[in-house]
C-alpha cells in the first residue's frame, strides 16, 4: 500500500470518474475499511457493487482510500486499502457565514456549490432581519455530504449555527459584505489567517451590525445588487484556495 500527498485538491486524473464514499475515520483501520448506513446501501443496493469490486471512500478528514470489497453483510461492507490519497485543505481557516434564508432551496444551493468550489467551515447564523428564526443546521449536512462526494473533496464539511453577535466575538478576521461598501472583494485573504465571511440575509443588515464590523472589512462584490445566495457563491468562487 502506498500513500500519496497532494497539495491542495488537485485529484490525479485516474480518478475524475470514480464514484465516491465517505465513512468516518473511526470505521478505516491500518489495512481494511468499513462501510454502512446510507453510504453501504448505496454501494451495495443501488450501484450493486459485490465482492471483488473497488471502491474509493474518504473519511472526511483529507484522505481518499482505493479499497478492494472482501465481506459483504446486511448491514456493512468490509474492504482492503489498496492504496490512499491524503490532501492538505487550504480552505481550513476560512469560515461562511451563511444567514437563515426564507427559502430553503436557495440556501441549500449556497451550500452546495460552496463546499463544489472548497469551503469547508460553514456558520449558519440569525441577524435582525433573517427570516424564519429557527435554525436547522441537520437538515443541511446531507446536502453538503453529497456535495463533497460529487465534487471529490476529501474533507467533510462543518455546519455550526450561531448569531450574528455571538460571530462578531470570535477571535479572527471578520469581512463583511455589503452594497455600499467602497471596497471591491478581489479574493485576496490570507489564509493562514482564520477569517469570517459574513453575508447578509434577504432584508441586508441592520445598520448597527454594520457599523460593528471596521470600514476596511466591508466589501462589495458587484456593482449591481445581488440576491444572499449569489453573493456567497461568487465569493466562494473568487477565493484563491483552489
Amino acid at each position: 500500500m502506498t500513500m500519496h500527498e497532494q497539495n491542495g485538491y488537485l485529484i490525479l486524473a485516474h480518478l475524475s470518474d470514480i464514484e465516491l464514499y465517505y465513512t468516518p475515520s473511526e470505521f478505516v483501520e491500518s489495512e481494511k475499511i468499513i462501510l454502512n448506513g446510507d453510504e453501504f446501501h448505496h454501494a451495495v443496493n443501488v450501484m450493486r457493487n459485490s465482492v471483488g469490486d473497488s471502491l474509493h471512500i474518504t473519511d472526511g478528514e483529507g484522505t481518499i482510500y482505493r479499497s478492494k470489497i472482501f465481506d459483504i453483510t446486511k448491514s456493512n461492507l468490509t474492504a482492503a486499502i489498496k492504496d490512499k490519497f491524503t490532501y492538505k485543505n487550504p480552505a481550513s481557516n476560512i469560515w461562511f457565514c451563511i444567514p437563515q434564508l426564507k427559502n430553503p432551496d436557495r440556501l441549500k444551493f449556497a451550500f452546495e456549490k460552496c463546499v463544489e468550489v472548497g469551503i469547508t467551515n460553514f456558520v449558519l447564523f440569525n441577524s435582525k432581519h433573517t427570516i424564519p428564526k429557527k435554525i436547522s443546521v441537520e437538515k443541511f449536512k446531507k446536502t453538503t455530504l453529497s456535495a463533497m462526494k460529487q465534487s471529490l473533496r476529501a474533507f467533510l464539511p462543518n455546519i455550526v449555527a450561531s448569531s450574528y453577535n455571538e460571530i462578531i466575538k470570535l477571535p479572527g478576521t471578520k469581512m463583511l459584505f455589503d452594497q455600499n461598501a467602497k471596497s471591491v472583494f478581489d479574493g485576496n485573504v490570507d489564509i493562514k489567517k482564520t477569517t469570517y465571511f459574513l453575508f447578509g440575509p434577504e432584508g441586508g443588515f441592520d445598520e448597527i451590525e454594520i457599523n460593528s464590523i471596521n470600514t476596511d472589512e466591508r466589501f462589495c462584490l458587484s456593482a449591481n445588487r445581488l440576491r444572499s445566495e449569489t453573493a456567497i457563491i461568487k465569493c466562494a468562487s473568487l477565493l484563491k484556495i483552489q
